[in-house]
């Protein structure tokens, strides 16, 4: 599914074939989930093919090693290029990009001895597929964040996501909906979550979720096309008292909600603003594109 006998990956400023790579089996990564990785997408354009906010996120990854004390001597700007130059090594145009930053040979809880970066891309559709969603609340709720950087997108951080994902459908949902740890409204496990009510939207401030750059995106989109949003603390029950609601990130792009448990959101999902902010998202990243790209 992600690779076969010719697909290359980006490591240690090096294209490789990814069946002729190893890892370290005593890596920190592995054994303690010490590491950082984005996730990324790049779209066909009329103009060639398009990393979406590609900076941003490689940005975020810096960031995110910054936070958790993993050394990282690349710079925005080599990360993207080495990623444009993936996607034409691997023939991609619609794809999914995972850098990932793993820590070498390492079994104590030290500083990472050595660092590698490896970037993967593969066609990979809708995470959450293209029809509206079932959730349920979980039983899990999202680390408090002084217990982590809920900021920093680390390996570590999502056994709590495939704890919440796996539970969600072991009970017949299509996905979980995370509070945090003083029961407010959080996320799902992998994209961030608005909801519509009275011709306004909602959604949960920082400071308990990831900081999604397509969540950042949708509220440029809201701001453009005249629609009033409001970020705060909310609690489930009023969400069970909204008119619409979604999810969105990277892997999701903008994807509707069905319903959370037993509540129906009672505004077709045509007629609400979340329909109108997804139309908007797609037209937005398939763009043309004005910077680089694999036909430059």
């Amino acid at each position: 599914m992600y690779s076969n006998n010719e697909t290359v990956l980006f490591l240690d400023r090096k294209f490789v074939k990814a069946n002729e790579s190893t890892t370290d089996l005593y890596s920190q990564t592995l054994h303690y989930g010490y590491g950082a990785f984005e996730g990324i997408r790049s779209y066909d354009t009329k103009n060639g093919t398009k990393v979406f906010k590609a900076e941003e996120h490689y940005e975020r990854l810096k960031k995110s090693c910054e936070l958790v004390k993993i050394p990282f001597d690349y710079s925005v700007q080599e990360l993207v290029e080495a990623t444009y130059e993936l996607l034409k090594k691997n023939n991609l145009k619609n794809a999914y990009i995972r850098p990932l930053v793993y820590c070498g040979q390492n079994m104590s809880l030290s500083k990472p001895t050595s660092v590698s970066v490896m970037i993967a891309a593969w066609d990979w559709g809708a995470y959450l597929g293209d029809k509206l969603l079932r959730l349920t609340v979980s039983s899990y709720c999202r680390p408090h964040p002084k217990s982590i950087h809920i900021e920093a997108k680390v390996c570590g951080h999502y056994v709590n996501s495939i704890l919440a994902t796996n539970e969600a459908k072991d009970n017949a949902f299509d996905e979980a909906l995370l509070l945090d740890s003083d029961g407010f409204l959080a996320e799902g496990p992998g994209a961030n979550l608005f909801f519509e009510k009275d011709g306004k939207l909602f959604t949960p401030q920082l400071g308990n979720i990831l900081p999604g750059i397509t969540r950042a995106t949708v509220l440029e989109l809201a701001e453009q096309l005249g629609l009033e949003v409001q970020q705060g603390k909310f609690y489930k029950e009023d969400l069970f008292q909204a008119d619409s609601a979604f999810y969105c990130g990277t892997a999701a792009e903008v994807v509707g909600i069905e319903s959370v448990d037993t509540y129906q959101f009672p505004k077709s999902w045509n007629e609400s603003l979340g329909k109108k902010l997804q139309d908007a998202y797609s037209l937005l990243v398939r763009e043309p594109l004005k910077q680089l790209h694999l036909n430059s």
